[in-house]
């Protein structure tokens, strides 16, 4: 007989399977990675599992000992089910965004579950990652999983997921593989694995607007984060998971268009994955069209649609939140930009030229580049205005002694309504295309374009 010896065993050798009715004729072939048929439900049960394994080594969790770990669900169900398999209790922070199958599921395995508002900054005491960390702080004998610092998170996907896409397909002959930033651990592990191996493969990041990650890999910095609904897919905070130096590029999804593609994908391929994976497969899509017939792309799919019944399958629900309707909303955030001359400074550039720039320009402020032209904070007038007027700097300071870090990061394609996000946090919009700076966009460019096309 071929057996486990327990369910954890069973993690893991997911099947690649080429998608056929959202692929039209003459793109590139598409082929999902279906993570969401490992043992609990998602890709997370490798790494779960791979952690957990990795304390118990390290003595950093011993018998009768308690797992505790914020989670949007999906590692808590894996590490759910290994303390459960091993004999541990657990307790999980989770945002109040994440659907009731996930907590219920938590539950059933017998774990704990602390539920925490969504809509708070990262340093907040009820933010989940916070809490989590104070629970673990305050019980005997408890294993914190750190998942999006943890170096073990990497190192999972590194030695797992990594080497079994790359034998699926014939040694990493593949053009793409497209992977979600959620806590950063799988993206980089593959492609930390797919790099030492020297494939060809482009390592692909996906991110939904309102996440910090897209932001992370064009400038360094992360931009400021807001709510969006598609679960288990971008975070809020820096996670020292995430290798953004093995990764080739990164694009930017929204809800619509995760949740319209997962639907596509369970109706039409028959695929029950969540909402996450419409994320990138919409992606691998958009790959596949441009660049056309002969190239092959990998798209993760990383967990299971039964956790979603009640979201984005569910009709009502996808009609209350305005996603049943074709998305034409206001337009994308390319039709704003007008082939406008985009205006930016050096880091070591004088003060002094900088105000002459802003005077000739007409502008209120200029991003900052590196000697590659890639975006690494922003100069107000305001600030020109205080340093000057404190006597911290002159007009033969230079930029770097005063420039901001930008925090309104945008993709062209992005939807117009991304903008009121950014413009909330009085941060005026950088639009970032392929690593460089396509345009700068403030409130009075908006107004003019909706006051256009009234």
């Amino acid at each position: 007989m071929q057996t486990f010896d327990t369910i954890i065993d069973a993690i893991g050798n997911t099947p690649l399977v080429r998608l056929n009715k959202v692929v039209e004729p003459g793109w590139a072939e598409v082929y999902a990675k279906c993570e969401y048929m490992n043992p609990a439900g998602s890709i997370k049960d490798r790494m779960a599992a791979f952690i957990i394994k990795k304390a118990e080594e390290e003595g950093l969790l011993k018998p009768g000992g308690t797992i505790v770990e914020n989670t949007s669900g999906n590692t808590g169900m894996g590490a759910a089910m290994t303390a459960a398999a091993r004999g541990y209790k657990a307790v999980f922070t989770m945002p109040d965004k994440m659907s009731q199958e996930k907590i219920d599921g938590l539950r059933g395995f017998g774990a704990t579950v602390i539920i925490t508002p969504t809509d708070v900054p990262g340093d907040s005491p009820d933010h989940y990652v916070n809490v989590a960390k104070r629970v673990a702080s305050e019980t005997p004998n408890s294993f914190y999983m750190d998942q999006y610092h943890s170096q073990w998170n990497i190192e999972a996907h590194e030695k797992s997921t990594g080497p079994e896409i790359y034998e699926q397909t014939d040694g990493g002959n593949v053009d793409a593989v497209v992977v979600g930033t959620g806590t950063g651990g799988t993206i980089s592990g593959i492609g930390r694995y797919f790099k030492k191996m020297g494939s060809k493969a482009k390592i692909i990041g996906v991110d939904p607007l309102g996440s910090v990650h897209y932001s992370i890999f064009k400038s360094g910095v992360p931009s400021t984060p807001y709510v969006y609904k598609v679960e288990g897919l971008g975070e809020d905070i820096v996670c020292r998971a995430f290798d953004p130096t093995v990764v080739d590029e990164m694009y930017q999804v929204n809800d619509y268009e995760c949740f319209t593609v997962a639907r596509r994908l369970t109706r039409e391929e028959g695929l029950a994955c969540g909402g996450s994976s419409g994320g990138m497969v919409h992606i691998a899509l958009k790959l596949a069209k441009e660049w056309g017939a002969g190239k092959k792309i990998v798209a993760v799919c990383p967990d299971n649609a039964s956790r979603y019944l009640t979201k984005y399958l569910n009709d009502d629900w996808m009609k209350m939140h305005g996603f049943m309707e074709p998305d034409k909303g206001l337009g994308h955030i390319d039709q704003l930009l007008n082939g406008r001359q985009v205006i930016t400074t050096a880091a070591t550039q004088s003060l002094g030229d900088l105000i002459a720039s802003m005077k000739s320009a007409g502008v209120s402020q200029i991003p900052v580049t590196d000697e590659h032209g890639k975006p690494i904070g922003m100069v107000h007038e305001m600030d020109v205005l205080r340093g000057l007027q404190a006597g911290s700097v002159t007009t033969a300071s230079q930029v770097k002694d005063i420039h901001a870090p930008i925090n309104g990061f945008v993709h062209p394609k992005a939807r117009i309504e991304e903008l009121f996000g950014v413009f909330a946090q009085d941060q005026a919009a950088v639009v970032v295309e392929d690593g460089a700076i396509v345009g700068v966009l403030t409130e009075i460019d908006l107004i003019e374009h909706l006051a256009k096309n009234q």
